[in-house]
């Protein structure tokens, strides 16, 4: 058996940058092995294929990137923190602006299907998470009968998606907070039930 003449979790945590800051569909094979001092027989030697490289890079960004809903005391302040946490993480310096999950498969063409519903699963798995801390609220009496936790997850799920293409536009820390805050003027009105 030969060794590897890279490292593959440096080559894994650089091919998580290139889908990060270029998406799945426009992240090439030719630009990948260039970013990761490979050649390409390498990389299908070491990850399959590049469905599978991204498949691997998403579950990196998930381990080692992804921001969720925090325990608080109510749904508001939990939907409220989570958004303050997503806007140092979009504007965070250290990585690429935004989140992969928003921003990877945005634009993709015939053939990648898969890789655009199984983003598009995450972002609802994300909003399915919102309006089940809604409805905890609504179940524990902190929050009326009436309240439409789907609307109101929603409603945080397309502020997020927001926050993430000002973050890729160049918006900053301050700037996403301002928009979290701002957000959260809305959550009386959203929960009047």
């Amino acid at each position: 058996m030969t060794r590897r003449a890279f490292d593959r979790d440096q080559a894994l945590a650089i091919a998580l940058r290139e889908f990060w800051t270029h998406g799945y569909e426009t992240t090439s094979i030719a630009s990948l092995t260039k970013a990761m001092g490979i050649n390409p027989p390498s990389l299908y030697a070491a990850f399959g294929d590049k469905r599978r490289l991204f498949d691997e890079a998403v579950e990196l960004y998930l381990r080692t990137h992804a921001t969720g809903l925090r325990p608080a005391a109510d749904a508001g302040t939990a939907i409220g923190r989570l958004l303050r946490d997503l806007a140092a993480d979009y504007a965070d310096p250290a990585h690429p602006p935004g989140c992969l999950i928003i921003s990877a498969a945005t634009n993709c063409a015939p053939g990648s299907e898969e890789v655009l519903a199984a983003m598009r699963a995450m972002r609802e798995a994300t909003k399915a998470s919102l309006a089940a801390r809604v409805r905890e609220d609504i179940e524990a009496g902190q929050l009326a009968p009436g309240v439409d936790s789907e609307a109101v997850a929603t409603f945080y799920a397309a502020v997020i998606q927001g926050m993430n293409q000002q973050a890729r536009d160049g918006a900053g820390r301050k700037a996403l907070e301002g928009v979290a805050d701002a957000a959260m003027l809305a959550w009386p009105a959203l929960t009047a039930g």
